[in-house]
């Protein structure tokens, strides 16, 4: 008996080389509709740091007025809805990604998320550290959106 051999036609050929157009263009897709759903959530990140940007004078302002208060006043309850409703807005930007920059005094000086605005000219040793915070600066999802203003001193 002889071997028989799949005999191909050109019918067979053309299924083939559709079924490989067919994946390509399956495959091409699934790319696209990967790289558009990083490219939504990258724009949706911008706005959101955008959007943090642009409170974070209003969140220096309220932290200097809530670092002013009379002690004659402290205890009213005016004084105490105007803290809760910080405390609220301060989870909500935790809930944001947003942190805090670390830059009490004594902290080691680092300029990717400090900036030197005061420097002691008079101390002396061999290690820059934080003499003072001038401006908080933050962190969004693990990226300095606004460095930390410092007076920095050696020790």
């Amino acid at each position: 008996m002889a071997d028989k051999k799949p005999h191909t036609t050109k019918h067979d050929q053309q299924v083939a080389g559709l079924t490989q157009d067919l994946q390509r263009t399956r495959a091409d897709f699934e790319n696209y509709r990967k790289r558009v759903e990083i490219e939504k959530k990258n724009a949706a990140d911008m706005g959101a740091t955008k959007a943090v940007l642009q409170l974070l004078p209003v969140i220096d302002t309220v932290e200097r007025a809530t670092l002013a208060i009379p002690a004659d006043i402290a205890e009213h309850q005016w004084v105490k809805g105007v803290a809760s409703m910080i405390k609220q807005l301060d989870k909500a930007l935790v809930d944001m990604g947003l942190k805090r920059i670390d830059a009490t005094e004594g902290v080691v000086f680092n300029p990717e998320q400090h900036q030197a605005i005061q420097f002691d000219d008079e101390a002396e040793g061999d290690k820059e550290v934080i003499a003072a915070e001038l401006q908080p600066g933050y962190m969004r999802n693990g990226a300095v959106i606004r460095p930390a203003l410092v007076k920095v001193t050696r020790r």
